[in-house]
């Protein structure tokens, strides 16, 4: 961060003294633990130095067809103690191999730290994170956290790359796929559950890995939708809605984060002091250590930092501990501390960070963390993690639309089921998939014959690519897209899913992208669905048959001739490993989906941002048509296609008028929002009941709608509950102009409904 805005954070109060600041620099990175600070001491006073620059490097050691491969280097070094930690390799086999050539062959005897992309699963693999989010389920999300733990774990990982808790606007970046969506408050609590699931209370414990929070800071809000970029916002933006995650994530205990690739206020991530040492350390009390993601540091030289020495020096005094694959601290430490770039005492904290790491997970006393094949085989993708799978699974699912109750599908007649995605099972575990094996990923139209039993009878057709762009196809299978073309005429495909279908008494269609078109370097400027997937969908609704759309995908797509066409939409995200019974389920009528978007659906990309929680203009737009000079577009409404928190069921549900229990909330009062929720339905169901607030009027422009509180439950056909919501003055608060966290005397509105647009108001004033 240059000096001008650090300075400038300091006069708004933000930084503590210098003095402070020096007091706290040399305490921040030790728990309150005798124990454990005595040991490191006298473990570090028997280091060299290039010892302890050792600890903070991070090497990528991957797979051949017959395990591990440790190349000759990598090998040296490690026996040299000039390796922290290694990242990418896992089983048994090879994580002993590896941690033996640390503990038995290295002059100390220091354990490595093992890391791996544990995205959504590790072996079992569970819905994307952007579905999962959908789910709005914090219980299921913190047993998915805990089940990847679990088989990550037992596969010789000990320190795990999620949660990602960056917020994003922009279903451009693939990497959406990856969070929780675009709203803090439901980052926040989501943030929390998936470090309880992975760390759990004692990070000993052989089940439990260390989480790695990620990507500090900012990183979904890349210009552009394009990953790696830029970023650049008002402070008050930062603290009130991007910031928040990231802190819940610390405040739940998370033992790491990782730095992000992009820029804050001109200054990269990875060398970024103000964002790693005052924000994280010195205002939030961080006391784990902090790694970069692959290669940051190098990439600062591209950013204009300066040569590798220099920006060794620039990110080890930002605080970074731990250099991802790049090796810069291991080639040029040592000479910024001869030229007095970094001082010996930076060396040490980072070191001492990294140290403490491994002993908060045992491996000084248990270098295996209780690794073993035969633990691994009675651990990975055990029955009840696959149960799990398929039940998590089904509640990630979001019904975009069932005009004239077209599903639940009966379990009778002839389904047509076609479309690119139909019969693919590796594009159910998604991306960042881990070590799942797409091969036992169970496939859309496997998942409809094991569900439907004999009485139904299916047709087939591929019916189109899910993509014709050549040069698109080549990227994808270079990195594990397995995507076979056909080579046939779009036409004739076409043709042959309207000869399935003819027969047919519903059209199930399965479109969307493949796995390799989200994630990371995975941007897309156009997110309506790819190739020729709306001409075959406008080829079946021709033959006039309910025809009903499962979508698999990774971001919020275009839609608008989808929503207008189709008699049912199924958003069903890249759903994992039980993808297919999961989805089987719900068209059938074994599950009610109860899944809400935690993402607005855009109905054109130039919509693009689009959140529910945006401010007001000065000139916002009504609905009049002729008013001209208002905040609006020409060609589309203002208006999303599907609304953050939107997402149907099988069955209705209907709403009170909300009631609050204080016309005036005071300081220490509790303000209580009644609501009466009732299921007027034919069948079962869950809703996820949402609480928002609007500040009326406040010192700086605030967001039209905050949610503030959610409630899943279940009712009966015909039950209502009332149910309450509590909020407090605190609950009201926002960080100021002055990035002071204050709330505002003033009128509030309080909203409930069962999506953000679709919600009944009530009033109240705060004193």
């Amino acid at each position: 961060m240059n000096s001008t805005f650090r300075t400038a954070v300091l006069a708004l109060g933000l930084l503590a003294s210098p003095h402070l600041q020096a007091q706290k620099a040399a305490t921040t990175s030790t728990a309150n633990d005798p124990k454990m600070n005595q040991f490191i001491d006298e473990l570090m006073k028997k280091m060299t130095l290039e010892e302890k620059i050792g600890q903070l490097n991070l090497v990528s050691v991957g797979f051949d067809v017959t395990g591990p491969v440790v190349s000759k280097d990598v090998d040296a070094k490690i026996r040299k103690g000039l390796v922290g930690g290694v990242l990418n390799t896992y089983t048994p086999v090879a994580a002993r191999k590896l941690q033996e050539m640390a503990v038995k062959e290295s002059r100390l005897h220091i354990p490595l730290i093992l890391g791996y992309d544990v995205i959504h699963g590790h072996r079992t693999i569970f819905p994307i994170p952007l579905g999962l989010a959908a789910s709005w389920d914090l219980a299921a999300m913190e047993r998915s956290a805990h089940i990847a733990g679990q088989e990550a774990a037992a596969d010789g990982v000990n320190w795990v790359y999620s949660p990602m808790v960056d917020i994003a606007r922009d279903p451009r970046w693939g990497r959406v796929a990856e969070g929780a969506g675009e709203d803090p408050y439901l980052g926040s609590r989501i943030a929390e559950a998936m470090v309880r699931g992975y760390q759990g209370t004692d990070l000993t414990n052989p089940s439990n890995v260390m989480a790695c929070l990620k990507h500090f800071a900012l990183y979904g809000a890349a210009e552009a939708g394009r990953d790696y970029n830029t970023t650049d916002m008002s402070l008050t933006r930062m603290y009130n809605e991007y910031l928040p995650p990231y802190k819940a994530a610390v405040e739940a205990g998370i033992g790491s984060v990782m730095s992000s690739f992009n820029d804050i206020n001109g200054t990269p991530a990875t060398g970024n002091k103000w964002l790693m040492t005052d924000l994280l350390r010195n205002q939030w009390g961080f006391k784990g250590f902090v790694a970069t993601d692959y290669t940051a540091i190098n990439e600062l030289i591209p950013h204009g930092l300066g040569d590798e020495k220099q920006v060794s020096a620039i990110a080890l005094t930002a605080g970074i501990d731990m250099d991802m694959v790049g090796e810069v601290f291991l080639k040029n430490l040592a000479q910024n501390l001869k030229e007095g770039t970094v001082k010996q005492t930076d060396i040490d904290l980072a070191c001492r960070r990294i140290l403490e790491g491994k002993y908060k997970l045992g491996l000084f006393k248990d270098p295996y963390h209780g690794v073993s094949e035969k633990r691994a085989k009675a651990t990975l993708m055990k029955p009840e993690f696959i149960e799990a799978a398929r039940d998590i699974s089904r509640r990630s699912m979001v019904l975009l639309k069932n005009d004239k109750n077209t599903l639940p599908l009966k379990k009778s007649g002839t389904i047509a089921v076609v479309g690119p995605l139909a019969d693919r099972s590796r594009d159910m575990i998604g991306n960042w998939s881990g070590a799942g094996e797409g091969k036992q990923a169970i496939s859309i139209l496997q998942g409809l014959k094991n569900v439907a039993g004999n009485g139904v009878k299916f047709t087939y057709a591929q019916g189109a690519n899910v993509t014709d762009d050549e040069q698109m196809i080549a990227r994808l299978n270079a990195h594990g897209g397995e995507l076979a073309i056909d080579k046939r005429a779009p036409e004739a495909m076409i043709q042959e899913a309207v000869q399935a279908a003819q027969a047919a008494d519903v059209i199930v269609a399965v479109v969307g992208e493949s796995q390799g078109m989200t994630g990371e370097a995975a941007s897309r400027a156009d997110i309506s669905l790819p190739g020729r997937q709306l001409d075959l969908l406008k080829a079946l609704k021709k033959l006039g048959k309910p025809l009903v759309i499962v979508l698999v995908n990774g971001r919020p797509l275009t839609l608008p001739w989808e929503n207008q066409n189709a008699d049912a939409i199924l958003e069903s995200w890249f759903g994992g490993t039980q993808a297919g019974n999961a989805v089987a389920d719900v068209l059938f009528g074994a599950y009610n989906p109860a899944g809400k978007l935690t993402m607005t659906f855009p109905q054109v990309v130039g919509q693009v941002p689009i959140y529910y929680n945006h401010r007001n203009t000065g000139r916002p737009f009504a609905g009049e048509q002729l008013d001209k000079y208002k905040s609006r577009y020409l060609d589309v409404t203002n208006d999303p296609l599907y609304p953050f928190g939107y997402g149907l069921s099988y069955s209705k549900f209907t709403y009170s008028k909300p009631e609050v229990s204080k016309a005036t909330l005071r300081t220490g009062d509790t303000q209580e929002v009644k609501v009466t929720v009732q299921n007027t339905g034919n069948y079962d169901g869950e809703e996820v009941v949402q609480l928002y607030i609007r500040d009326m009027v406040g010192s700086i422009t605030r967001p039209v709608q905050e949610l503030k509180g959610f409630q899943k439950v279940m009712l009966k056909k015909g039950e209502s509950r009332t149910l309450t919501f509590r909020l407090t003055p605190d609950d009201l608060k926002f960080y100021n102009a002055d990035l002071k966290f204050v709330s505002e005397p003033g009128a509030f509105q309080v909203m409930v409904g069962g999506n953000s647009r679709d919600v009944q108001q009530a009033s109240f004033t705060l004193e």
